[in-house]
């Protein structure tokens, strides 16, 4: 088609985005401060520049007759320069569209020389190294008779997982690593034996490399640097060409054996970067619109990554929405993980109800979705956990940190580890929200794994070229007499024990349980407690060297969970259906909860099962409460009678026993 010569004609406003039909195809841009925008088609290395014809509002538009799928374009955005207000109008720069559904190529600026061409200073046109965006046809998946497995909050279990680090060492797997090995029945019936309902995928969305790890050699494992919000990151995929297929046969594949799929997506910052970083799309279009700034001109850097998305903004709000549906509906995507979702209801400041949460709130298509936000950023004022509005849930960090506390510093702090036991009432119990709201996690992506949290007491992240500054500090971790790997007999079990304890809290306390893919087996990342630029076997689950006991342990705990209907009906725990009672078997009194010393405590739920709870590394006599107890689960040894009705645990951990009647 090098010899084709491209009109357009006025086309229509919306849909947003490249919208393929019979007869060409309809362009759309949204830009409040432009002047003019120019649709750029590349047939080879032949360029046609077609100024988009009309305007209503903010969007420019135009209809470009026998436009096939597979063609290649980008945008020219013309506007007045006036850097002390932030613009950064450069038509010498080839941006791509941001409802781009695929990408052909990706940015390279490993040196400040090929930085330069992509800075909206710099007065050379880039078109040749810049990427194009794609326009693709209608989907031809046949996705039969597939389903949303609709599992109901208080029974779902949710698996945090990343898509090439979780496959990409299973023994002998084809398809090792990428979105094809999600549909090996052996990984799926792994996931089905270990218990999980729902897998959390890492972002899978289209995402760049930082400057400064292009610098470095390194790479963004995780991809929490969104380059497009519509396309289907290639690198996970076995055929990069057909990387979306591929995802939905995975997507089609876990909804069979029942499993549901989430998406962590990142709607607080684009790839752009800071001040010095590359215009690639949304700062090209109209910096202004797409970004918070200071009263001075420069980012406002509430996601810590250089830049902010307004997504408050009437644009960027349906932006954002339109992408979300898109995944939805395209991909049957089950619901999604918000990175740092704080920044989603700030207008500046945060607001409950804000513009984006009404959007999702009253969207068909979204509102009946698993949607959970990390509950923070870093800007002023961050931090709002229980300050979101349904139907969202959120990650409870004071959950990890009091559960943390309680079994690896010893803390004693009985009130604490009763509240987060119980569902976290002090944070979510408001508003119609259930204890589900509650996303209850000891550990995620972003920190230590659970054997490294009982493995080491700082942090080591020197791989990631920072001289180990990057990272935690703070990590309520203890590494029980040695850091790192050891072969003493006494500090590996004692590390069990409390590897033990930290799950049996996280499956036995109400509200959602989320597991980060690994910590079943004892997967460690040798301390590096920031990963994000580890594409190598540090990141990548080493099941070689899996602990069964672990995992057996994991999956007798989800088994259990699934048993109690305390924690399965999403309900808060009532005085009438729970019993707190002292190592004595006495109702707790102010003066138990307070004593610090006891590190014991007895739970009855529905009398009809019994949690015995010993928080210190020695051994705890236990007077039982009136009934026929018996085992159901146990972190090792069997209990020890002494004498009918009080027995002894000789160790940390949580035993669960279940009445006869």
């Amino acid at each position: 088609m090098t010899a084709k010569s491209w009109h357009i004609e006025e086309g229509k406003p919306y849909p947003m985005g490249a919208t393929l039909t019979s007869k060409g195809a309809n362009f759309t841009l949204f830009s409040i401060n432009a002047e003019k925008v120019e649709l750029c088609l590349f047939d080879k290395d032949k360029e046609t520049r077609l100024e988009m014809p009309s305007r209503r509002g903010s969007v420019f538009y135009g209809f470009v007759p026998d436009v096939k799928a597979g063609q290649r374009y980008g945008f020219r955005v013309y506007g007045r320069e006036n850097a002390e207000y932030g613009s950064c109008f450069n038509p010498n720069k080839l941006l791509i569209d941001p409802y781009s559904k695929k990408i052909d190529g990706k940015p390279s600026y490993r040196t400040a020389e090929e930085m330069a061409w992509f800075r909206p200073e710099d007065e050379r046109d880039n078109a040749a190294v810049a990427p194009k965006s794609v326009v693709i046809g209608r989907s031809r998946f046949n996705w039969a008779k597939d389903c949303r497995p609709e599992i109901p909050w208080g029974k779902t279990v949710i698996y945090e997982a990343h898509v090439k680090g979780f496959t990409k060492q299973f023994p002998d797997l084809k398809y090792a690593g990428t979105y094809k090995a999600l549909s090996d029945k052996r990984v799926l019936a792994y996931l089905q034996e270990l218990g999980v309902t729902t897998v959390e995928l890492l972002p899978i969305h289209y995402h760049l490399d930082e400057y400064h790890l292009q610098q470095m050699g390194l790479s963004n494992y995780w991809g929490y640097n969104t380059y497009s919000h519509f396309a289907v990151e290639p690198s996970y995929a076995d055929n990069s060409e057909r990387a979306a297929a591929e995802l939905k046969q995975a997507v089609k594949a876990l909804h069979q054996a029942g499993l549901e799929v989430i998406l962590d997506v990142v709607y607080n910052h684009t790839a752009e970067q800071d001040d010095k970083g590359p215009m690639l799309c949304q700062r090209g279009i109209d910096n202004t619109l797409w970004y918070w700034h200071t009263p001075y001109g420069s980012y406002e850097n509430w996601s810590g990554c250089g830049n902010t998305l307004n997504i408050v903004r009437r644009d960027v709000t349906r932006w954002a929405a339109d992408s979300l549906r898109y995944w939805a509906e395209e991909f049957h995507i089950d619901g999604f993980r918000f990175d740092l979702g704080t920044v989603l209801g700030r207008e500046p400041d945060f607001q409950s109800y804000g513009r984006f949460f009404q959007v999702l709130y009253q969207d068909p298509v979204l509102a009946g979705l698993k949607l959970i936000v990390e509950a923070w950023d870093i800007g002023e004022g961050g931090y709002h956990l229980g300050n979101f509005p349904q139907p969202f849930a959120e990650w409870n960090g004071r959950f990890r940190d009091d559960m943390r506390a309680f079994w690896s510093w010893e803390s004693g702090n009985l009130g604490a580890f009763a509240e987060r036991l119980a569902g976290s009432s002090d944070i979510f119990n408001h508003s119609g929200r259930h204890p589900s709201a509650s996303i209850n996690f000891i550990t995620a992506h972003d920190g230590f794994t659970l054997r490294d949290l009982v493995s080491y007491n700082e942090k080591h992240n020197e791989a990631n070229g920072e001289n180990n500054r990057d990272g935690h500090n703070e990590n309520i971790s203890y590494n029980h007499g040695v850091e790192g790997e050891t072969d003493d007999e006494e500090i590996l079990l004692n590390r069990e024990y409390t590897s033990k304890a930290l799950l049996a809290s996280l499956f036995l306390s109400n509200g959602t349980p989320m597991l980060l893919a690994g910590d079943e087996f004892g997967n460690s990342q040798q301390g590096n407690n920031n990963s994000y630029c580890q594409d190598n076997p540090i990141t990548w689950l080493d099941w070689q060297n899996e602990s069964h006991v672990l995992q057996s342990y994991t999956q007798e705990l989800i088994r259990v969970r699934n048993q109690i209907k305390l924690l399965t009906d999403d309900c808060w725990w009532e005085k009438e259906r729970v019993q707190w009672l002292n190592a004595d078997s006495s109702p707790m009194t102010e003066y138990c909860w307070h004593n610090r010393g006891s590190k014991a405590i007895q739970i009855v739920l529905d009398d009809e099962w019994l949690l015995l709870v010993n928080a210190k590394r020695s051994r705890q006599l236990f007077n039982l409460p009136q009934g026929n107890w018996e085992i159901s689960c146990v972190p090792s040894e069997k209990l020890n009678y002494e004498e009918p009705g009080k027995c002894v645990v000789k160790h940390m951990g949580i035993w669960i026993l279940h009445k006869i009647k």
